[in-house]
């Protein structure tokens, strides 16, 4: 039987969801014996957080990108992705981020392999006037376009000329219920310390909340050069809650904090698909999130498993946090009717529909 040559590409494989979705593909990917897989590295930093199957081939280049000659570093890479995929030779190239997207396409331009790109952000979201632009040329020529949610599509329907898109929803992790959890009075936030996911907000919004037997945890760390830790360390000392307020930093087993906690609360104000929401959810917690542009509203029904709030109407996320703290009960139902909805995204279904889009569909 011949093999099916699959080439996954992305920059790095850091802690981060984009990242952690396609290290689920990677592994789905590998179970079957028909497949060859290849995954290509190729950002600054070309770091493996995530652990791969033994039976992928890993590529990345052998010099190391200064900053110092971006531009001539910029051309090496687009050479090394060329070179290196060509002697791969894929039946199928899978791409992740709409900042790199755009890259490879342009890497592999007139090149007759099956391209097929996926955003992982706020399908609105402009990316400056160069990056659109070249989105804008470049996306028409992918054989296929993977977004996450439906408003997303909606809105690249009017934006590109290519008709080839599939909405597919992130894979979620089943996180493992056990028979002894001792859940705390504990509210839990999971994401990257940057501007866009509001951590202040709900700092605030916690500290306003006149209950001292509930803590706040907050998992993440700085990132995207932004220096965050420290001044929302600040601000919860200012807000006097700094004793109740946990910083977790950067954690490779998340699970726990989902599993000691007895809410989860997102107050990001741009997504693709957040992956904490469905793994909050597996988790048995109910879920209160800002209603942003898109990925929030395809997992959180509201008033059934959580609640979705006007983005920044903090004086409702207050009220409807307060709700949950106050009644065990809708906790418990909201918890039970997540878990039952989240089993939808299981990476056994979501990476047979990405299996099948990118390896059944063409231009």
């Amino acid at each position: 039987m011949d093999k099916k040559i699959i080439c996954l590409v992305i920059p790095s494989l850091q802690a981060g969801g984009m990242e952690r979705v396609m290290s689920e593909l990677a592994w789905h990917f590998s179970t079957k014996k028909e497949v060859e897989l290849h995954l290509v590295l190729y950002g600054i930093k070309q770091e493996i957080f995530y652990i791969l199957p033994d039976n992928v081939f890993i590529h990345k280049p052998k010099f190391r990108f200064s900053n110092s000659y971006r531009l001539f570093y910029t051309l090496k890479t687009l050479v090394y992705l060329r070179k290196t995929i060509s002697r791969i030779k894929p039946d199928t190239v899978l791409s992740f981020g709409e900042y790199w997207n755009s890259f490879i396409l342009l890497a592999l331009l007139f090149k007759e392999y099956p391209i097929f790109v996926s955003d992982r952000s706020q399908p609105d979201k402009s990316l400056g006037k160069f990056q659109d632009m070249l989105r804008k040329w470049l996306y028409p020529r992918s054989s296929g376009i993977i977004l996450q949610s439906q408003k997303a599509k909606q809105i690249y329907q009017k934006k590109f000329k290519n008709l080839n898109i599939k909405v597919i929803g992130n894979p979620i992790r089943e996180i493992q219920m056990q028979a002894n959890i001792q859940r705390k009075n504990q509210v839990l936030m999971v994401g990257r310390l940057i501007k866009t996911k509001h951590q202040d907000n709900l700092i605030k919004i916690f500290a306003s909340i006149n209950k001292k037997d509930w803590k706040l945890v907050i998992v993440g760390y700085d990132h995207l050069k932004q220096i965050n830790m420290e001044p929302l360390k600040r601000l919860a000392s200012d807000y006097g809650v700094a004793d109740r307020v946990v910083f977790a930093g950067k954690q490779s087993d998340v699970e726990k904090y989902y599993l000691s906690s007895k809410i989860f609360a997102f107050t990001s104000s741009s997504e693709g698909f957040p992956n904490v929401i469905g793994e909050a959810m597996s988790a048995g917690l109910p879920v209160i999130a800002y209603d942003c542009m898109a990925g929030p509203s395809e997992m959180i029904i509201d008033n059934i498993n959580g609640f979705l709030i006007p983005l920044f109407d903090d004086i409702q996320f207050k009220s409807k946090l307060e709700l949950l703290m106050d009644q065990p009960e809708l906790m418990e139902k909201f918890g039970r009717n997540g878990q039952e909805y989240i089993n939808r995204f299981n990476i056994q279904c979501i990476g047979e529909q990405f299996y099948q889009f990118i390896t059944s569909s063409s231009k």
